[in-house]
């Protein structure tokens, strides 16, 4: 994640049992918007609603399928190793290991290039 994790933001967002089973689903493999609705059965306005939210939370990560056809859409994938919640001298904070996979490693790379 870029910077501190919002703790409560993230506590909110984890919350939400619809945000729990996206991050299950999305960690077996990538799933469209379309795949997510018919999995939680929400409707897709809410899917895109959630999706949305976790993106931003670096819960998760959005990536480009091609189809045979030569279209291609949105999926999303989970991003997270593991949470961890440590509760200590009056306070509450969430860590959030995310993974890192290829295109990840390689945009790290050259915005590291680009800020020398």
């Amino acid at each position: 994640m870029s910077g501190e994790p919002n703790t409560d933001g993230l506590l909110e967002l984890l919350g939400e049992e619809l945000v729990r089973q996206i991050l299950a689903a999305t960690s077996r493999e990538p799933l469209s918007v379309k795949e997510l609705s018919e999995q939680c059965d929400v409707a897709r306005s809410t899917i895109y609603r959630r999706v949305e939210d976790m993106v931003a939370a670096d819960l998760l990560v959005e990536r480009t399928r091609l189809e045979t056809d030569g279209s291609h859409h949105s999926v999303y994938a989970a991003n997270v190793d593991r949470l961890t919640v440590d509760i200590d001298d009056g306070s509450i904070s969430v860590s959030v290991a995310v993974r890192e996979g290829a295109s990840q490693r390689f945009s790290n790379i050259w915005k590291g290039i680009r800020e020398t």
